[in-house]
C-alpha cells in the first residue's frame, strides 16, 4: 500500500468517530502544513501546534510530497514498555520509565529510503512502535493533565544498528544505535481524537506481518508516560515519544526491504531499507 493510499484508508478507519488528522508536506518547491480532508490537505497558516488558521487554499494529497509531519527538538525512545516483550525476555516490569535519546537528524519522511550506514555492517532491525507527539510546553504534570498536552499520536519505525548496543564491553551505544541518518521515520500523520488504548500496531516486512501487538500491553501508557518524562524534562511543542516495541522485532536481511507500520485510525508509514549505495 503507498502512502498516499493509507494515509486515505486512515481517514476511514473508525466509522462514528473524525479524527483530525494533520500532515507536513513539499509542494512548488515550498512546505507547508494542513488538515488532511478526505483526498485533499486543507493548506493552514501560523503554528501547526497554537491556533492554526486555514487559509482557504487546498492542495491534491496525490500531488505533495508527505515529510515528517513534526521538527522535533528531541525524540524520546522506551525501553522494555510491553508486557510481551518482557515476559519473553525475562525482563523485570520496570518500576518507572527506561528511555534513551535518538538524535533528532535522524528523521526520515513517510515513503523515504534509508541506507545502511557505510560504518556498520552488523544487523538492522526494524522496531515498529506507536509514537506520542507533544503539543504544548510540558513540564511536571500529573498523568490527568497529560492529555491536554499531546498533540496526537503517529506511527514510528525505530530503525536500530542491533550489533552496536553491546559491541563495547564497557558502554551501551544505544544512542549510536539508533540515531544514524535515516533511523527515525514517524508519520504520515498526527491524528488526534484517538484513544491509544484501543490501537494495534502492526510491522510487515516486505509484505509479511511479523509484528501484531495491542497498544494496551504498554507497561506506561501514554498519559502516565508522558506525566512521568515531563518530571524528567520539559517537553516542547513537537518532540516525538517512542513508546516502544513488543514481539516480532527482526533484521532486515534482503538488498531491498520494505517495512510498514500499520496503526489503523493512523495510517500505514512506508519506508525502503537498502543494504548498500
Amino acid at each position: 500500500m503507498t502512502t498516499i493510499a493509507a494515509v486515505r484508508q486512515a481517514a476511514q478507519a473508525r466509522p462514528g468517530i473524525a479524527p483530525v488528522q494533520w500532515v507536513r508536506f513539499a509542494h512548488s518547491g515550498r512546505e507547508g502544513f494542513g488538515r488532511l480532508d478526505g483526498q485533499e490537505v486543507a493548506i493552514h497558516s501560523g503554528d501547526l501546534f497554537a491556533a492554526a488558521q486555514p487559509t482557504g487554499e487546498t492542495v491534491p494529497l496525490a500531488e505533495v510530497a508527505l515529510l515528517a509531519p513534526t521538527v522535533p527538538s528531541k525524540i524520546i525512545a522506551l525501553w522494555n514498555n510491553f508486557h510481551a516483550l518482557a515476559a519473553k525476555l525475562s525482563n523485570p516490569v520496570p518500576a518507572e520509565p527506561l528511555y534513551l535519546m535518538k538524535a533528532p537528524s535522524c528523521v526520515a519522511a513517510p515513503g523515504a529510503t534509508i541506507a545502511r550506514p557505510p560504518s556498520y555492517a552488523g544487523k538492522v532491525v526494524y522496531e515498529g512502535e506507536l509514537g506520542i507527539v507533544i503539543g504544548r510546553r510540558c513540564s511536571a504534570v500529573s498523568p490527568l493533565e497529560a492529555g491536554a498536552f499531546i498533540f496526537g499520536y503517529t506511527c514510528v519505525n525505530d530503525v536500530t544498528a542491533l550489533d552496536l548496543i553491546a559491541a563495547d564491553p564497557t558502554f551501551s551505544q544505544w544512542v549510536r544505535a539508533k540515531s544514524f541518518d535515516g533511523f527515525g521515520p514517524f508519520g504520515p500523520v498526527v491524528t488526534s481524537g484517538l484513544d491509544p488504548r484501543e490501537l494495534t500496531v502492526r510491522t510487515l516486512l516486505n509484505g509479511q506481518e511479523r509484528q501484531n501487538y495491542p497498544v494496551a500491553d504498554m507497561i506506561f501508557q501514554p498519559h502516565e508516560l508522558v506525566s512521568r518524562l515531563s518530571h524528567d524534562m520539559t517537553l516542547l511543542p513537537g518532540d516525538l515519544i517512542c513508546c516502544g516495541t513488543s514481539l516480532g522485532v527482526g533484521t532486515m536481511k534482503d538488498p531491498v526491504n520494505r517495512v510498514e507500520v500499520v496503526i489503523d485510525g493512523i495510517g500505514t508509514l512506508t519506508n525502503t531499507f537498502v543494504q548498500g549505495g
